[in-house]
Formats: structure tokens, sequence, C-alpha cells
């Protein structure tokens, strides 16, 4: 993990500088509830695309596609199911580094599925946490995750919430996890487990309330970030950033969000250190 939020660190700063490039997901959709999903992205000697395919009942399937820059010639076809859970949790890492106050201790996750695991791994790479508390609908679930992952489970959502300086919210809901109120004045949050328009797990309330609003890319957000679209958000309001640019940023006291939507780009990144290390060895 820790080796995953470094690489994304470099690439965001390179897309900063116009060295990387991202192309926004694309979905097709299908009446049987299939969905194939493509991102792409390119750094340094690598391109690529990542192709999924998911069904509600049947579940998903990732593969990441590489190639080399400079000729254009396939390199790897990479099972990304793994690749990309660490990257989903090193983007939230890396989100946290920048924007969380350093001295952060306490983290409050919502949701106990895989992904919520390396959320958790992220953010112990980057702060300090002495306490992580978990909430999930499923009372044994959220028992066992606790277990597995050095953390207390809890009985509310609430519970997991406040007082925690750093928020993390990752699940399939269609509308929000929490309240406005639960989460503390200076608090960061990083919301990781939707990216329709149609869905969010932040009200409308806590985005009004935010001092910086991070998305990983503006035009894949337009697109996607269902808790910025249902919130009526206006793209133009100051206060939003994409991540690649926070680095360089003023600070700014008060909430801060990251809306992670998951780029090719950080696909891209870990996949060619992926490469480097089994291929070229």
């Amino acid at each position: 993990m820790s080796d995953a939020v470094r690489l994304l660190r470099l690439a965001f700063q390179e897309w900063r500088t116009g060295k990387a490039r991202n192309q926004p997901r694309r979905r097709l959709v299908l009446p049987t509830g299939s969905v194939l999903h493509q991102l792409a992205g390119a750094r340094g000697r690598y391109f690529g695309a990542k192709i999924y395919s998911t069904h509600p009942q049947h579940g998903a399937h990732f593969h990441v596609l590489l190639y080399d820059a400079e000729t254009a010639r396939p390199l790897a076809m990479i099972e990304a199911n793994w690749l990309g859970q660490i990257r989903t949790g090193a983007a939230s890492g890396l989100a946290t580094d920048w924007l969380a106050g350093a001295e952060a201790s306490t983290l409050g996750v919502i949701g106990t599925g895989f992904q919520s695991a390396s959320q958790i791994e992220a953010i112990r790479a980057v702060r300090p946490i002495q306490s992580v508390r978990v909430w999930g609908r499923d009372a044994e679930k959220r028992k066992r995750f606790a277990d597995a992952n050095q953390a207390v489970a809890v009985a509310t959502a609430e519970e997991a919430v406040r007082d925690s300086d750093i928020v993390v919210t990752m699940t399939s809901a269609k509308d929000p996890v929490l309240e406005a109120d639960w989460v503390s004045a200076e608090a960061h949050v990083n919301a990781a487990g939707s990216n329709r328009a149609t869905h969010r797990e932040l009200p409308a309330e806590l985005i009004a309330r935010a001092a910086r609003i991070v998305v990983d890319d503006r035009e894949q957000a337009k697109i996607e970030s269902g808790d910025l679209i249902l919130a009526n958000f206006n793209w133009s309001d100051p206060r939003l950033m994409e991540l690649k640019d926070v680095e360089a940023a003023d600070e700014r006291p008060g909430i801060s969000i990251f809306k992670s939507n998951g780029l090719g780009l950080e696909d891209i990144a870990v996949a060619g250190y992926i490469y480097e290390r089994v291929a070229l060895t």
C-alpha cells in the first residue's frame, strides 16, 4: 500500500504538469443488467485501459491492458480485482495525506466490504491512526470485519463518525449514510463508495458545510459524482479542486471532502509498477 500511495502521488504530480493523462470512465449498459466499464490513462513509459464487467447478481471481473507508450506494443493483461482494491485505497490515502490534519489519529468507517479494508490500510500508511470505529448494516459481518482490521465495531453510523478526525464512506448506498452535523468541524471525509450519478453517500448539507471539495477528475465527476450532482452543486464553486492541484494549494480550515470516483491513470500507474516487478525481473 505504501508503494501504491507513492505511485499515485507521482502520477498526480505528473498529471498536474502535463506529463500524464487520464480518460474518464464510459459504460455500456445491457438490458440483462450486465455493464461494461472502460477507463484509460497514460504515465511515463506506459498507457492502457482498465476494462471490467459487472452484474448485480453475478459479480465483477476486472482486467488492465498495458501498452508501451513509445511503440504501442502490448505488454501485459493483468487480472485487476486486487489491483483495483489497492489503488482505490491508495487514492484515499493520498487525499488524506494532502488534506487531513497532520496529527489526525481517529478514523470512522461506514461500510464493511472488501474495499473498506484497503481504505483503512491506506489511511494508516499516511497518518498515526490510534483508533478505528466501523459500522455496517450486518452486525455479524461488522464484528468480523472489525476483528480482521484491528478496529472496533460500533452500533450506529453516528457513533463511527462523531469525533472522528477522518471519515470514510465505502458503501453501495443510494441515499446518504450519515448526517452533516455528525462530522467534526475540522474533519476530512473520503467518500469513495459511489461512482454513479444517481447514488450518493453524503447529504447536501455536508457538501454545503465543507471548506474544500476535492474530486479526482472534474470531467469524470460531472458524469458520475452523485454526491455532488444530487446536491445541485455549482461546478464553478471556488471550493472545488482536482486532487492533482491540492498539494500546491493553500490550506483552508474546516471540513474537507474527497469525492473519489477512480481513474484509469491510477490503474496504469500501479499496473506499470507491477509489470516492472514481475515481467522485467
